[in-house]
């Protein structure tokens, strides 16, 4: 996983973690196999933060309904990435770009 375009694909947007924003965290969807030195390192070179710290968390598949018949959600990782105190990452100006990495 040398792309680090690979390891964060995209950054998740909603109300919490718009309250998160405040406090300096942003959450990420990533990669299922990055791990925290990964995330930390791809998160510093391609927004141009320092990161303090790395809260990683695997969302299990879920059973979901279509008609009749039921499949499974995939499971994904979030990461809740704690950047430096008077840094911060503008999610809104990624969408429609490269880094979004929709799926």
């Amino acid at each position: 996983m040398t792309n680090l375009y690979d390891i964060i694909i995209r950054p998740a947007l909603t109300e919490k973690t718009t309250q998160l924003a405040e406090h300096n965290q942003y959450v990420f969807r990533v990669d299922r196999k990055a791990n925290k030195y990964q995330i930390r390192q791809a998160v510093e070179k391609l927004f141009g933060v320092d990161v303090v710290k790395v809260n990683t968390l695997v969302m299990p598949s879920k059973p979901k309904r279509v008609g009749r018949n039921i499949g499974r959600r995939a499971a994904f990782k979030k990461a809740i990435v704690t950047v430096a105190d008077g840094q911060t990452i503008d999610l809104y100006a990624l969408e429609g770009t490269e880094a979004v990495g929709e799926v």
